[in-house]
């Protein structure tokens, strides 16, 4: 069965990764580990290089302890690597525009949601989007909704 076949293949946006780190946000977080815990148990989760590379900026520059270079790189290695499946084609940032046009999302949001339509998911995990909204087959849902 390919990726497009997989009814439960589902997309984490950068910030269900950044919550597990967030302490202020004690309900998300438990939420965001819950998620990601089952993204890799399960291998039908999956991210994108350009979340490897949001969620490593931020952890380096953003977080309230930032997390250092060995930290990263574990983190690189045990739960960043093997979640990201998802490289851009060229023709991927053709379509991207395309979902700019549709949605009127920033060109890193139509991004987010290419790489979730070309990994065959049909669920992008997310807080930035409007919870709900299918675009071209992918439902957006906000994990952190009843939080």
């Amino acid at each position: 069965m390919s990726a497009v076949d997989e009814p439960d293949l589902f997309f984490l946006d950068t910030n269900v990764l950044i919550y597990v780190f967030d302490q202020t946000a004690p309900a998300k977080q438990v939420i965001a580990e819950r998620l990601v815990r089952e993204a890799l148990n399960s291998g039908h989760g999956t991210i994108s290089a350009q979340v490897v590379q949001e969620f490593l900026y931020a952890a380096l520059r953003k977080f309230e302890r930032p997390m250092t270079i060995p930290e990263c790189r574990e983190h690189l290695r045990t739960v960043l690597q093997p979640l990201c499946r998802y490289f851009p084609a060229p023709s991927s940032y053709d379509r991207a525009l395309l979902i700019v046009q549709e949605t009127g999302y920033s060109l890193y949001d139509a991004l987010i949601v290419t790489a979730a339509l070309e990994s065959g998911c049909r669920t992008l995990l997310t807080e930035d989007l409007q919870h709900g909204r299918v675009v071209q087959g992918v439902t957006i849902v906000n994990p952190f909704a009843e939080t």
